[in-house]
């Protein structure tokens, strides 16, 4: 069945209940990403990410981007033209990746792979299009929290931007300083 849903009210199960399980037994991550934007433009970095609420995109050297949420903004930092853009962190598709108490039993659905060893989920709020949607993709692994590995998602903005990041060399529950979230204001 390629949407399931399941009612507001009702408790999570089966896959959904395993990737809420992953979700919250992940306290921290940091893995190498890919990231491939809607013009086919690729970037490589590295992403660190410690609940509650915090995540570090550190590109490549040489790109003047950083995005970087602290708990309850998220920020894009743009060293080349110096400016800052920030906006709260619920109000993004990150959202559920980095709060470990995202509700996916009103906002999930699941998606078929066509491939038993993955699980893919689809988070948006319908209710607020402009935060845009999440699609998480998982895939079995023992020596992940809850027995999966987060392979990857896709982001597809409120302007329908879609922004894919693939991760490799995955690490969980690793120890990071609170600083690895402090960033340099080029203003």
């Amino acid at each position: 069945q390629a949407r399931r849903r399941a009612p507001a009210n009702a408790p999570l199960t089966g896959n959904l209940l395993r990737i809420q399980q992953h979700l919250q037994a992940m306290q921290s991550l940091t893995a190498d990403f890919t990231q491939t934007d809607a013009r086919g433009q690729v970037l490589n970095g590295r992403l660190t990410i410690k609940q509650p609420g915090r995540i570090r995109f550190q590109y490549q050297p040489g790109v003047p981007l950083l995005i970087v949420a602290d708990g309850s903004s998220l920020t894009l930092i743009d060293y080349e033209v110096r400016q800052v853009q920030r906006w709260p962190v619920r109000n993004s598709p990150l959202a559920v990746l980095i709060d470990p108490a995202a509700n996916l039993v009103r906002y999930g659905q699941l998606r078929d792979t066509g491939d038993p060893a993955t699980i893919s989920v689809e988070v948006r709020d319908p209710r607020r299009p402009e935060y845009g949607m999440i699609t998480m993709v998982f895939v079995r692994d023992a020596s992940g929290p809850a027995g999966l590995r987060l392979y990857g998602w896709v982001a597809l903005d409120a302007q329908r931007q879609r922004t894919s990041i693939r991760l490799a060399n995955q690490r969980y529950n690793v120890a990071i300083a609170d600083n690895a979230f402090r960033w340099r204001d080029p203003r």
